[in-house]
């Protein structure tokens, strides 16, 4: 179900990411309504290994969630 899927992306966010469920729900409101919302500021390697944790843990899942990583400058 939409909902399940939004818990999902939110328990993954929690889980890489360290973000609290309020935190979780502003950022995925964030990707429904902007196209993408920033899971937080790194460095550029932790944030490429955790991109790649994400995008891997969402393929086996099954869920829809891709993680990129972009320069903050």
């Amino acid at each position: 179900s939409a909902a399940s899927d939004v818990y999902k992306r939110q328990d993954i966010l929690a889980r890489f990411f360290n973000h609290d469920e309020e935190q979780a729900t502003q950022i995925m409101l964030a990707v429904h309504t902007q196209g993408k919302g920033v899971c937080g500021i790194y460095t550029k390697d932790v944030a490429e290994t955790r991109a790649m944790q994400v995008n891997q843990h969402s393929r086996q899942h099954k869920h829809p969630l891709l993680c990129e990583v972009e320069s903050a400058s």
